[in-house]
Formats: structure tokens, sequence, C-alpha cells
């Protein structure tokens, strides 16, 4: 079962986690581009993978358990969950709400340019966060 969970894991961390950090880092440019269906497609793409990136966390928390050798008690378990959670926290209260309002903008035919300096920082802030994540469990510290 631990071989299961961790190829599910590492399989969704890919696949949910690399293009949510990819449109989060690049959607300013579509604000500055004032392409408002680029930016509302890399809203929805950083809302689908926000929400996946969840399905990321529940597999890496099955992971930390005696039987596997790790514990909530480990101190880069529950860094990287705290992490997750500022990374998540971004993603959801800064990131997506500035790329749906510069989107809105657009298509009005305003301008977003000042949207699109948060997003790029939200977004680089983000990738750095997963970084440290994938840090901590390569390198588990305290254990």
């Amino acid at each position: 079962m631990r071989h299961l969970l961790e190829t599910l894991h590492i399989v969704f961390a890919i696949f949910a986690i690399g293009p949510l950090v990819h449109a989060a880092t690049t959607a300013a440019r579509g604000i500055k581009a004032a392409d408002a269906n680029a930016v509302a497609s890399s809203a929805r793409t950083v809302k689908i993978y926000g929400y996946l990136s969840v399905v990321v966390a529940i597999l890496g928390v099955g992971l930390v358990q005696p039987r596997y050798d790790h514990s909530f008690g480990d101190t880069w378990v529950w860094t990287a969950l705290v992490l997750w959670f500022v990374a998540s926290g971004l993603v959801f209260s800064l990131i997506l709400p500035n790329l749906q309002g510069a989107a809105t903008a657009l298509r009005n035919g305003s301008s977003a340019a000042n949207l699109a300096g948060r997003v790029a920082a939200g977004g680089g802030i983000v990738a750095l966060l997963y970084v440290a994540i994938v840090v901590l469990m390569v390198y588990k510290p305290g254990s």
C-alpha cells in the first residue's frame, strides 16, 4: 500500500503542482499583454490545479504513519504541511482573485496592469514554497 500511495502522491504532485506553478508564474504575461482569454484561462488552470493540490496533500498525509517510519512529530512533515497551507492560501486568496479580476477588467476594456505585479509576485512565492516542500521531502531534516 505504501508504494501505491507514494506513486500516486508523486504522480499527482508532478501533474497537479507543475501546471499550477506554471500557470501562477506565467499568468502576469497575459495581463501585461491585455489578453483577457489568456488571463481567464490562467485563472481556470490555477483554480482547477489548486484544488487538485489538495489530493496531493491528502495522499502525502496518508503516508505519514508509524508503519512507514513517519509521524506528524517529524519536523519536516508538519513544516511541509504548513508551507502547503501557505501556498494554497496564496493561490486562493491572492493569485486567483487577482486573475479573475484582471480577466473581468480586460473584458470590459479596462486596464489590469496594476494586478500583474501581484500575480507575478504571488506566483513566484508559491513556486518557492513548493520547492521548499520538495527539499523537505527529499532531505527529511530532523528525522
